[in-house]
């Protein structure tokens, strides 16, 4: 009986942990001077938008969150956005976003960065929020 118990709430543990993970959400964020509206998110992070007003935009990849922003965002694989970066490269010398390890480094990076956009999994403080996926 007090395995039975025990495997019930293992069983019950493990779907409550899977069910939060489910609802995690994707905050995409500019520095707060970037005027950007959520349907331009998809084009800046694919080299087809580079300005915003007279503002470079510098959009930046978090590898901590890459591929979840890869299938919920731009809904593509890692494959297909770096073969896609790779003929950018090459056909107009655009340079793909450089990429920080997680979401301190995001942010630190969007903050200090005129024109930034990044993507991250906590809600920052003192950025603006774009949209949430």
């Amino acid at each position: 009986m007090m395995a039975r118990c025990l495997v019930l709430f293992t069983v019950a543990l493990l779907a409550a942990s899977l069910a939060g993970s489910a609802r995690a959400e994707i905050f995409v964020v500019s520095n707060s001077g970037t005027s950007l509206d959520s349907d331009e998110i998809f084009d800046v992070f694919l080299g087809g938008k580079q300005f915003s007003g007279d503002t470079k935009l510098v959009p930046v990849d978090n590898a901590a969150a890459h591929e979840e922003f890869l299938a919920k965002v731009l809904r593509m694989s890692h494959s297909r956005y770096t073969a896609l970066w790779i003929r950018k490269s090459f056909r107009d010398g655009t340079r793909q976003p450089p990429v920080k390890a997680g979401d301190t480094e995001t942010i630190e990076f969007v903050r200090k960065t005129p024109g930034a956009v990044g993507y991250v999994r906590v809600l920052p403080k003192g950025l603006k929020v774009i949209r949430s996926y």
